[in-house]
């Protein structure tokens, strides 16, 4: 198997201005499967940080008393310690909505204000496209005088309340308010990925191109600057440090750093026609899909995705999708719920048309019956290709808002049988696979290196066998033992059709936006 086959190559990047290499080899990436198990690692990595070691983090949402463990530190304690002792802190903070629509905005400015009291810099950063968002949530720590110390985490797990949830999937204590199908304290599923080597300084490029980006923090927004005037804002930004050279080879793993950058005036000198390699990285994967894609999303929404593995799925009469999302929208009310069901119904239908029994559609509750909250973006295809990132399945995600994933291939071939899945000679992959079986171990209560889900025919039947078993218990009245397993089939909500009349438009052009320019829109090119 080469390295181009299943990565994107120099040609097909449509940005031409990003320094990042096209691939890091001889990185190690090592999945992080819940929060609790990220932040327990983010505790002992930054508090080895010594003075002028560098600490930088991009995010969406941030809350500064978020527990990291149980009895502390915060978020906010953390990042404040590292800089009171003299590590060079720099954040990235999404300039977010306003709290009383259910977003951030005071609690991305508490976490810049904190941070900032002891000798750090955050910035609330507003350089996006009209109603976008900055969604990647990145953490890059570089020991200035130990380089192969050097580490940095990427994924779906923002530092905030909710994320804290291990396994048992029992809920974080710090919620964040969402649908009450929840309860009181959601129970909340989701992946981050640690990585080491050369892919380090890639990742740290990611954030300095966005740090030494010229322009205005709040782009025509002046209001949002005489806001930060009143408060006695930083509005000055700090220069980095000189970035050191990229860490040492250390691991069998190819990496290949993948974003998604709206086109936007000002233009991002980065990007400055945009970039959308992670729908482009994705897409080129997918048509490599000969017998299993596993997916766990958020949302797993839009028919244009959608379409990329319904023709898989026909080009591949023995290709099975299983598909793991939220059961309910994280959301609910007669105004938010109808646009978030619109999209999901729409993508499960194309996807079903092409693969009819082939694809699979599950959700996921704890072993108290409370719906867990699905906001992992995995993707792992054939046990060869392994994408980890901020981006879910939606156009939003791919061309319109600003996201980070990481792609693996693993230079270490499975041994266990099927030793490749596709019949392609590719090979399955230690890494791919080891997190596909991971995850399905979680939701079915089976060990992670379960032998029964190395073949995929095998998973498929599985996962199908437990999901109905638990279906059937809980149709009969839940009557004896509860089965083992957590997954069940998903059933989306039905929308009447005068519902549908006014949430579709509302849906495309508010929940789920196309950022391309209008010439891909027509050509349907990512």
């Amino acid at each position: 198997m080469s390295v181009e086959a299943w990565l994107l190559t120099a040609w097909q990047r449509d940005n031409r201005a990003t320094s990042l290499p096209q691939w890091c080899a001889g990185s190690r990436a090592e999945a992080l499967i819940d929060g609790t198990a990220y932040f327990d690692r983010l505790v002992d990595e930054v508090g080895a940080l010594q003075p002028d070691d560098h600490l930088y983090f991009t995010d969406w949402r941030g809350d500064r008393d978020q527990l990291l463990r149980d009895g502390g530190p915060t978020v906010g304690q953390l990042f404040g310690a590292a800089a009171t002792r003299g590590v060079v802190v720099r954040g990235l903070m999404w300039r977010s909505h306003l709290d009383v629509l259910q977003f951030s905005q005071e609690e991305n400015r508490q976490v810049s204000e904190e941070i900032e009291s002891c000798g750090g810099q955050v910035l609330l950063d507003q350089r996006v496209r009209r109603g976008g968002s900055h969604h990647q949530k990145l953490v890059v720590l570089r020991h200035v005088d130990a380089p192969e110390r050097d580490v940095a985490f990427a994924g779906g797990i923002d530092l905030c309340h909710g994320r804290r949830d291990d396994s048992v999937h029992g809920g974080d204590r710090q919620s964040v308010a969402m649908s009450k199908q929840y309860g009181p304290h959601p129970p909340w599923h989701d992946v981050q990925v640690e990585y080491r080597g050369p892919v380090v300084g890639a990742l740290d490029t990611c954030f300095r191109e966005r740090w030494n980006d010229p322009t205005s923090l709040v782009v025509k927004r002046p209001v949002a600057w005489l806001s930060d005037k009143a408060r006695g804002a930083t509005l000055e930004v700090a220069a980095l440090p000189p970035q050191p050279p990229d860490p040492p080879a250390c691991g069998p793993h190819t990496v290949q750093v993948l974003r998604t950058y709206p086109r936007v005036r000002p233009a991002y000198p980065f990007a400055p026609r945009g970039e959308r390699s992670i729908a482009r990285g994705y897409a080129k994967a997918i048509r490599r899909a000969r017998r299993l894609i596993y997916l766990e999303d958020q949302y797993m929404w839009s028919t244009e995705i959608a379409r990329l593995f319904a023709q898989a799925l026909r080009d591949n009469p023995e290709l099975h999708l299983v598909v793991v999302v939220p059961r309910y929208p994280d959301i609910d009310g007669a105004l938010a719920l109808p646009p978030n069901i619109v999209g999901r119904q729409q993508a499960i239908t194309v996807c079903r048309k092409a693969g009819g029994e082939r694809v699979h559609v599950f959700d996921v509750e704890n072993h108290e019956g409370v719906p867990v909250y699905v906001h992992a973006k995995v993707c792992v295809v054939d046990d060869v290709w392994a994408c980890t990132g901020s981006d879910n399945f939606n156009r939003r995600s791919w061309t319109h808002d600003s996201e980070l994933s990481c792609a693996v291939l693993d230079d270490t071939r499975d041994s266990r049988e099927p030793r490749d899945v596709a019949g392609t000679g590719d090979g399955a992959r230690v890494y791919a696979r080891d997190l596909r079986l991971r995850l399905m171990g979680e939701h079915l209560d089976l060990p992670g290196d379960d032998e029964d889900l190395v073949d995929p025919q095998n998973a498929v039947q599985a996962i199908e066998g437990s999901a109905h078993a638990l279906e059937a218990w809980h149709a009969g009245g839940r009557h004896g033992p509860r089965p083992s397993g957590r997954l069940r089939p998903h059933k989306p909500e039905r929308l009447h059709a005068f519902a549908q009349l006014w949430a579709v438009p509302v849906y495309r052009a508010v929940y789920d936006p196309d950022g391309r320019p209008p010439r891909d829109r027509l050509r349907q090119r990512w």
